[in-house]
């Protein structure tokens, strides 16, 4: 198991945070995100990182180095066009050559212990994909879920309108009392994931987005698990984010 961390973007949200630092290099109790990130995956026997990067790039490749510090071994891609999440993992195709890996974004914080979690998970067996959930976010900021009775995703709906949610409801997809399934923005994938980001094409958002392609890999008949991520989960999405976990 590899893991491909991703870590191009700016981050405009974190307004002049991110004028001199990539999004994933802000410092959380003292450490830079990515930090944490790149400790929880050796901790549970990830040593193998691929750091993509782009804004700022130095400034984590100067950081991280060749990750021997933190008893990893980390490689960098640089991704050139911000295009989406679809194709940013695509400029780590080579580093994971034919082993599964787990990828994640750089500002999504979780309890190590997570990362064993989705590795007990995937050695069920017969996954193409892993796919974390948490109930409770707001569904128009990410993508909502729908799993089966063994929780293997069935369906999934990036950012829905109100209009969208309103329809899901009236068609049964949601329901009173049940949660709703929000991604949390950490998979394990096998590198089929890769046939299907080379096929995609831009959503109406103008990006090429990862949750076509895992929606294409179930329509083409591949199981995707799911797992509930238990314990802290953070999005470190703006400044208010960033300083409600500083104490």
């Amino acid at each position: 198991m590899k893991a491909v961390i991703l870590a191009a973007g700016k981050g405009t949200r974190m307004r002049e945070l991110t004028q001199e630092l990539p999004k994933p290099m802000l410092r959380v109790q003292g450490r830079p995100i990515l930090e944490h990130i790149v400790q929880g995956l050796v901790a549970h026997g990830i040593p193998d990182i691929c750091i993509v990067t782009g804004w700022h790039a130095e400034v984590v490749e100067d950081h991280f180095t060749d990750g021997s510090a933190w008893s990893a071994r980390i490689e960098y891609r640089r991704q050139v066009v911000q295009d989406g999440t679809g194709k940013a993992p695509e400029v780590a195709r080579d580093f994971v050559g034919t082993d599964d890996f787990l990828l994640t974004y750089g500002d999504i914080l979780v309890r190590p212990e997570t990362y064993g979690h989705m590795l007990d998970r995937w050695k069920e067996g017969g996954y193409a994909g892993l796919l974390t959930v948490t109930a409770g976010e707001d569904v128009s900021k990410g993508g909502l879920n729908f799993f089966n009775d063994r929780f293997e995703l069935t369906r999934l709906v990036e950012k829905p309108s109100s209009e969208q949610l309103a329809e899901l409801r009236a068609q049964g997809w949601l329901k009173p009392g049940q949660p709703a399934w929000y991604n949390a923005g950490i998979y394990l994938f096998k590198p089929l994931l890769f046939d299907f980001t080379a096929r995609l094409q831009k959503s109406p958002r103008g990006e090429y987005e990862l949750t076509d392609a895992i929606s294409a890999l179930v329509d083409a008949g591949h199981v995707i698990a799911g797992l509930r991520i238990e314990g802290r989960w953070v999005d470190v999405r703006d400044p208010e984010v960033l300083a409600s976990l500083q104490s």
